[in-house]
């Protein structure tokens, strides 16, 4: 992009990415599964409209919030086109390693619950399996190549899927 300097295009680059990839994830698949149509069951009522909302508000909050430490401080983006110069350790990524996928995993399941549509959870559950293989076999090893030294004491300190319950401070 001609005449924008490196945070704006990485500004635009990241909120594609999310509009595209966490827009798949997290919008398009759970329509798919239940068209937005409430269920009913054990989830079903005032108390897993309240949970599932609040997860959802959560996850989507915290799942921008790693959007915006990619610009503001690897200058770059999760997409692997545009990938952060330097390592992304602030923001949530002080608690867990995974914020991004934790994140929509908890959007996903709030749906499940503010639904009322336990399908949801399962596939909460399948997304998170799925991409713990993809961050074991692909995203850690590149990290470690691309960052070194940096990348082992971030990694050695922070939990991968469960976080924190203090930040790293590193």
């Amino acid at each position: 992009m001609p005449g924008v300097d490196g945070r704006a295009k990485a500004a635009i680059a990241s909120a594609a990415f999310l509009v595209l990839a966490s827009g798949i994830e997290a919008v398009l698949a759970p329509w798919l599964l239940t068209g937005w149509e409430r269920g009913d069951g054990i989830l079903d009522g005032p108390v897993g409209v309240v949970a599932g909302a609040l997860l959802v508000a959560a996850g989507a909050a915290a799942l921008l919030w790693t959007y915006a430490r990619f610009v503001a401080e690897g200058a770059g983006t999760p997409s692997p086109l545009l990938p952060p110069r330097e390592l992304v350790v602030g923001g949530p990524y002080r608690f867990v390693r995974n914020p991004m996928y934790v994140a929509t995993a908890a959007v996903i399941a709030g749906e499940g619950v503010l639904l009322a549509r336990p399908v949801l959870l399962v596939a909460a559950g399948a997304y998170l399996a799925a991409f713990a293989v993809f961050v074991r076999r692909v995203e850690e090893p590149l990290l470690a190549r691309r960052f070194g030294a940096s990348w082992e004491r971030y990694r050695a300190a922070v939990p991968g899927w469960r976080p924190r319950l203090t930040p790293w401070r590193g």
